[in-house]
C-alpha cells in the first residue's frame, strides 16, 4: 500500500529500549479532504527520514498491522498502526522540455493561389 502527500511532520528519533528505536512521519494527503496519516518507521528503516523535509512531496510505502489486548478488567481492545518501508519524493514542478516557438495563425496555412469553385473534386464528402 503507498500513502502520498505533502510531509507535515518529520519527528526526531525515539529511543524506545536499548534494542527498539523509530520516528514518526505525518504525511497530508492531496485529497478532496485531506487527512494527516502518521507513519512509523521503526529501527534501521527510521534512517529513512534523514533526507526528508518538511513539504515535500513524497509517496511512503506502508504495511498495516493491527493487534488485540485485553485490559485488566478484561476489556479487549483493538490497535492499528502504518508502518513506513520505502519513501520516495515526488518531483514537485513539471520537467522543463524544449517547446516549439508558437506559429501565428497566418503564417500556419498558406492561402491557396490557384483555388477554383468550379474544379470537381473526387473526395466523396
Amino acid at each position: 500500500m503507498e500513502v502520498i502527500g505533502k510531509v507535515k511532520v518529520v519527528g526526531a528519533e525515539q529511543q524506545v529500549s536499548p534494542t527498539f528505536r523509530k520516528r514518526e512521519l505525518v504525511v497530508t494527503t492531496d485529497e478532496q479532504y485531506p487527512q494527516s496519516i502518521m507513519i512509523e518507521f521503526v529501527q534501521d528503516k527510521s534512517d529513512l527520514l534523514n533526507t526528508v523535509t518538511v513539504g515535500e512531496n513524497v509517496k511512503v510505502s506502508i504495511n498495516l498491522g493491527g493487534r488485540e489486548w485485553v485490559n485488566p478488567q478484561g476489556e479487549t481492545k483493538y490497535f492499528n498502526s502504518i508502518k513506513g518501508w520505502r519513501i520516495e519524493k515526488l518531483q514537485t514542478e513539471a520537467p522543463v522540455s524544449p517547446q516549439m516557438p508558437p506559429v501565428p495563425a497566418a503564417e500556419a496555412f498558406a492561402p491557396a493561389t490557384n483555388f477554383k469553385e468550379e474544379e470537381h473534386d473526387d473526395l466523396p464528402f
